[in-house]
């Protein structure tokens, strides 16, 4: 009796021993998804923001970064300039600059600074519209739309930083904006840390926005 109690104990034992290498293997094969799944949606960033759409349309939208006073930062200044180079090429009339005053005593709003840096590189100033309450890359899109009803525009080519084109397009189809992308031909995120940094975000905004559409698709299905 006492060997077959033990017995029991040990088969007991060994059947937790069980459980727990079957939960340890699950727990890894969820870990291992998770991972490639963040892998597949950083890679997915990367491709969109260098597959150039850029072709005829008619307007540029720049979205705004952040400015010093008067002058652009670096990263503004890469989108500034590849919006003017687009609009050189005479793939569209009229270039939108985005955003708004950036922190408290600001002098100018960025897209302020956006077309003092056109003007002086012989932008007709006709050629530009701008909006200055922006705070967000939703509301530069927002209020862009606005301008675009406004003005009778249609299709637009949008122009940022390459790991912040995709956000940008999934916004912009969101909002109904017909865009195709162009991204800078290079990032002034300098820094390896940097890029990753914002890349990084990129993929947090991702999912972020993904909660949020299925968090309002509820709401509006389950009154």
């Amino acid at each position: 009796m006492l060997r077959l109690a033990g017995a029991g104990v040990t088969v007991g034992g060994s059947g937790m021993k069980k459980r727990q290498r079957g939960l340890w293997g699950w727990s890894w094969r969820v870990l291992l998804l998770l991972l490639l799944w963040l892998v597949g949606v950083g890679a997915w960033v990367v491709w969109v923001g260098h597959d150039d759409q850029a072709e005829p349309a008619d307007a540029i939208i720049v979205l705004g970064a952040a400015a010093y006073d008067a002058r652009p930062s670096p990263v503004f200044e890469e989108r500034i300039r590849h919006g003017l180079s687009l609009y050189q090429r005479g793939l569209a009339p009229r270039l939108i600059f985005t955003g708004g005053f950036g922190g408290s005593g600001a002098r100018f709003a960025e897209s302020e600074v956006a077309r003092r840096y056109a003007l002086r590189h012989d932008i007709p100033d006709e050629a530009i519209l701008i909006e200055t309450h922006s705070r967000s890359t939703r509301q530069n899109l927002l209020y862009a739309r606005e301008l675009m009803q406004a003005n009778g525009i249609g299709k637009v080519i949008l122009v940022s930083d390459p790991l912040h084109m995709a956000r940008a397009l999934r916004l912009s189809k969101e909002l109904g904006i017909d865009a195709v992308a162009s991204a800078t031909p290079s990032t002034r995120f300098r820094s390896l840390r940097g890029s990753w940094r914002f890349l990084a975000q990129e993929v947090y905004f991702f999912h972020r926005d993904l909660f949020e559409q299925a968090r309002n698709h509820w709401v509006q299905t389950h009154p």
